[in-house]
């Protein structure tokens, strides 16, 4: 059995060259053209910055609506996006606009942002190191994470899923190539029965470790 390989990470973010924007009618221009790693930052990276802790929506364009913009109605249907549920960022793009063009028929006017509330297009380089930590048996999963940084855990249960293969996050993938007669299945459904999206990092790592320790007291 390959040992499973503790990785870390941060974010190198950077300006992405996009003009900002001020009212809705901009975003949704900006969003029409950016690229996807600015999508990806936006929608994903949220959740390893420091600075962003929003308990109602885990994605900036969502926060901005509602904060700036005031608009709550659009602050819901955006909020309520799960980028990890889109097979390609083109069809997490599509959604929404298909949710801010919908908006923008309902609306009489195009909502704006005071002066100095703009919203500003970022992107991100993620940097990736090794923890020299290993685990060697699925029974080792709930101390591990419990030791983990808040990168290890974005980086393997929420990034991992939008690599190759879609949708899977890094400690299924070594559970399923470790399953030797179906021993690792228990770990595996726990595992897929998280809401992930909707949490912090930090009550994540709680709920990956409740769910794993949960296992083990069974044995």
């Amino acid at each position: 059995m390959t040992p499973f390989e503790v990785k870390d990470c941060a974010l190198l973010a950077r300006m992405s060259g996009l003009p900002p924007a001020i009212n809705l009618r901009e975003l949704r221009d900006r969003i029409a053209v950016c690229g996807e790693n600015v999508l990806f930052h936006h929608f994903c990276e949220t959740t390893l910055r420091g600075t962003f802790d929003n308990p109602d929506y885990r994605n900036d364009f969502a926060v901005w609506s509602k904060l700036y913009l005031g608009d709550r109605v659009l602050a819901e249907r955006l909020g309520i996006l799960d980028p990890y549920e889109f097979p390609s960022l083109g069809e997490l793009r599509a959604a929404t606009l298909e949710v801010i063009d919908e908006r923008l028929g309902e609306s009489t006017t195009i909502p704006w942002a005071r002066p100095g509330d703009e919203i500003y297009f970022m992107e991100a380089t993620t940097v990736v190191f090794d923890t020299g930590i290993r685990i060697s048996h699925p029974g080792e999963f709930a101390a591990a994470i419990g030791s983990m940084t808040g990168g290890s855990v974005y980086y393997h249960f929420l990034e991992a899923r939008r690599r190759s293969p879609f949708g899977r996050d890094d400690f299924t993938a070594w559970l399923l190539e470790n399953d030797e007669g179906g021993k690792n299945r228990p770990y595996i459904e726990a595992l897929a029965r998280i809401d992930f999206y909707f949490h912090t990092l930090h009550h994540l790592r709680k709920e990956l470790i409740k769910v794993l320790s949960a296992l083990e007291d069974t044995k």
